[in-house]
């Protein structure tokens, strides 16, 4: 098994995290509230009432959560991809792009479990627009804080609250990841000069932005979703009956073009954290393994 991979997934996602959360946050508004209509506006408006502690709400949790999450990711990548090559029997050369995308794919799937609770904990702290600094006569936020957060839905929803909207995160990240990991390994590929084992770190960055941002173009209309399901009665009344409900009624009342309304900034977002993830992820795993030639640019 390699391990290597856990560990070093596991400190790529957190540095993804702290590069990434401000823009996510401003995506999560846009997503879930109809006050907010784009990204200049949002973030003007978070801003303004909220100062730069708006951006960073609730991050303590999902760094934690998602750093595990990002160890399953690769950790979980990784032993696919041996166990299809092994399968295949030894000597047949370097994985195929089918066991990539495959591997990709259970890899996303695989980390659901982990994922969801922190997930869900994420997006209701970045939904409160409510300032801690308001007077007395200012509604306060729900929450106050990832613990609260977590101990009120297992109270007001019992434990399965934590897992609401798996299914759309799972529909999400599988194709997602399976995308992510098969563009990298292609653009690592093409970027790779003849007689080289790997590219060198301008094209392992450049590999890790543009993967970020076809899985993103991918997985944006059920992040849409999942994000609407995760809210829906948590600041009053419910809206959606379900999984489908929710898909019908948002496209009933906004139209097809709100799933990709976040789109633009998803895709500013993944491009800096997925370079950050992989250049991370490569020199760890490299240095793990017992040196410079330990990473794995190409599969």
């Amino acid at each position: 098994m390699h391990i290597a991979d856990f560990v070093s997934g596991s400190f790529a996602g957190a540095c993804g995290v702290a590069v990434g959360y401000p823009l996510d946050t401003v995506k999560v508004r846009i997503q879930t509230q109809k006050q907010f209509t784009g990204l200049w506006q949002c973030t003007v408006a978070t801003f303004s009432k909220e100062g730069v502690h708006g951006f960073f709400k609730g991050m303590s949790f999902p760094i934690t959560t998602i750093s595990m999450t990002s160890s399953v990711v690769f950790g979980t990548y990784r032993n696919c991809l041996q166990c299809l090559s092994q399968a295949r029997g030894d000597g047949c050369g370097p994985n195929t792009k089918l066991e990539v995308f495959l591997s990709g794919l259970v890899a996303g799937i695989a980390q659901i479990s982990v994922m969801s609770p922190g997930d869900i904990v994420k997006v209701r702290l970045q939904c409160q627009t409510e300032s801690k600094r308001g007077g007395t006569n200012i509604p306060k936020p729900k929450y106050h804080g990832p613990v609260h957060c977590v101990l009120s839905i297992i109270k007001e929803e019992g434990i399965m609250g934590l897992y609401r909207g798996a299914l759309p995160l799972m529909l999400r990240d599988g194709p997602s990841y399976a995308t992510y990991f098969l563009t990298y390994a292609y653009i690592c590929e093409w970027l790779t000069a003849n007689g080289k084992k790997r590219p060198d770190w301008s094209g392992v960055m450049l590999a890790g932005g543009i993967a970020g941002m076809a899985a993103w173009t991918i997985g944006t209309p059920m992040d849409v979703i999942k994000a609407r399901l995760q809210m829906d009665g948590a600041l009053g009344m419910k809206r959606y009956n379900g999984f489908y409900h929710c898909i019908t009624e948002t496209v009933r009342t906004e139209g097809v073009g709100v799933f990709f309304r976040s789109l633009g900034i998803n895709c500013l977002r993944a491009f800096p954290v997925n370079m950050v993830v992989f250049v991370t992820y490569e020199v760890l795993t490299g240095f793990l393994r017992g040196g410079p030639d330990g990473a794995s640019f190409r599969v």
